[in-house]
């Protein structure tokens, strides 16, 4: 079953929690969830990391956690992958650069992340030569962009998407100035063509692709947009920039785990992204990036004869020549690949909870894990559209509205809610009352990310009884506050809204 806007199943149907539950039963990777640790909803409000209570299994004293397309679960599996890192830097000194050790979850040092961009490359859909583990993803960004994006007189603009997430848009920005240009000349955005709608749909990008060709130098967007969930098509967006002659590029930070992806097949000339998201792996966690095969060849032969033989890139030592690294010489020769493009040596620590998050994606196909995530961000759809909150007792007006795209195709894991003026933070300080965790984006905006790793649909069917009432308590309180009583409260208990 999908659930969408024209659902015949929909028509005149009550959903009960007894049906949440069903659903969660037949659910093919339920066993996932039991790879993260849920906080507990003590967990969340208690001011101290270390509790006295046991936990005792009870699912009620969870918090229900919507928040992976901000920071994903930790999974179990990191601790033992980080404790053996620990033992072999402990017990191995430098030897855990160049030793395998059979009671250890870790490859050496020096391996480390050749194995992840291994197990990485089949989430991307690419080939393991295409896929670097390095940096971060604006500084991935950068590194990219000073190999692809080459400026002329006659193309020089950037293409990107008007509601970029800021760093794109700072990283966009400071190359253009980085090559003497002016932003405001060269910075091409795109932004809904209706000031009422969030997102930018594909024949508009289309349009523009068309209307700059013959001045643009490079284009940049994301994958799945960060405020609205909207995923972009790339395989058409991509087509259509190569039939103009144009590098195009994509922040893949909300689509890497989330969405089903075929980078090498879809042509994309380079992508970034993180891995604190859909992959799990921790705040500020080691980032990835995707070369296409088209643009990392390496020309021994041109290099002997005296040219340089690859394309132009910032180099660093961990990007050169595996056989020749530590002869330690003064002339660079790329590794081919994406693993050409890196600059220092990773983090062999930062590495670790990546390989123990895709471990945990070979217990499933992506594409069952898409398949579960259609289902489960469609019955939250189905929920949040029958709500009778969705109108005031007049029927004049909406408390809330989804501003994501309703067809499954043009959206991932996220609905992003835009609730009426003046309701976002009563809703946040009762939504973290009652234990559920969501992102927000002032001045009216939530996200919330049911992630198919770890989310069921009785989780859902929770959210939305608790978001009904959060939404009629704030729109009470803003009532009964426009009457001059202030009934919200003070700042101590607007937690998660008062840190962002």
């Amino acid at each position: 079953m999908l659930w969408g806007r024209a659902s015949k199943e929909a028509i005149g149907k009550e959903y009960t929690r007894e049906e949440a539950i069903q659903l969660d039963d037949s659910d093919t990777i339920r066993h996932l969830r039991s790879e993260f640790i849920i906080p507990t909803k003590d967990d969340l409000r208690r001011k101290t990391l270390s509790s006295q209570a046991t936990y005792t299994g009870a699912q009620e004293a969870l918090c229900i956690y919507l928040c992976g397309n901000s920071l994903g679960l930790q999974p179990h599996r990191t601790t033992h992958y980080i404790n053996d890192y620990m033992k072999a830097w402990a017990t191995k000194g430098v030897f855990g650069h160049f030793k395998a050790h059979p009671d250890s979850n870790i490859p050496p040092f020096v391996n480390i992340d050749d194995v992840a961009a291994q197990q990485m490359a089949p989430l991307v859909g690419a080939s393991a030569s295409e896929v670097a583990v390095m940096e971060t993803l604006s500084a991935n960004l950068h590194l990219m962009m000073a190999s692809f994006y080459r400026p002329t007189e006659e193309r020089y603009k950037i293409i990107l998407e008007g509601k970029a997430f800021p760093s794109d848009q700072y990283a966009v920005e400071s190359q253009i100035r980085h090559h003497g240009l002016d932003a405001a000349q060269a910075m091409v955005s795109i932004a809904p063509a209706d000031p009422t709608q969030a997102t930018v749909t594909t024949s508009q990008i289309l349009t523009a692709i068309d209307e700059h060709a013959s001045t643009t130098a490079l284009i940049l967007l994301p994958g799945v947009q960060y405020y609205t969930g909207q995923f972009f098509d790339i395989e058409i967006i991509t087509a259509h920039a190569h039939s103009h002659g144009i590098i195009i590029g994509w922040d893949l930070a909300h689509a890497v785990g989330n969405v089903e992806l075929l980078l090498h097949d879809w042509d994309v000339d380079f992508a970034v992204w993180c891995s604190y998201k859909y992959l799990n792996c921790g705040p500020g966690a080691i980032g990835g990036l995707f070369v296409h095969e088209n643009h990392s060849k390496v020309d021994q032969k041109a290099i002997e004869d005296g040219h340089e033989g690859y394309r132009p890139r910032l180099s660093g030592w961990w990007g050169g020549d595996k056989a020749t690294r530590f002869q330690m010489g003064s002339q660079f020769i790329p590794i081919p690949g994406a693993a050409g493009f890196q600059v220092g040596n990773p983090c062999a620590l930062a590495i670790c909870p990546l390989l123990a998050s895709l471990e945990i994606f070979t217990l499933a196909s992506m594409s069952a894990v898409r398949s579960k995530s259609i289902m489960l961000t469609g019955y939250l759809e189905e929920l949040l559209r029958r709500s009778s909150l969705r109108a005031t007792a007049d029927g004049t007006d909406e408390l809330y509205w989804i501003i994501t795209p309703s067809g499954i195709t043009e959206r991932g894991a996220q609905l992003s809610i835009r609730l009426r003026p003046g309701l976002l933070e009563g809703v946040l300080v009762e939504l973290e009352a009652q234990g559920v965790v969501v992102d927000e984006r002032k001045p009216d905006v939530i996200r919330v990310a049911p992630a198919p790793l770890y989310n069921t649909f009785s989780e859902v069917w929770d959210f939305v009884a608790i978001f009904e009432l959060a939404c009629t308590k704030a729109n009470n309180s803003k009532a009964t506050d426009s009457q001059g009583s202030g009934a919200l409260g003070g700042t101590e208990d607007k937690g998660w809204s008062l840190i962002k």
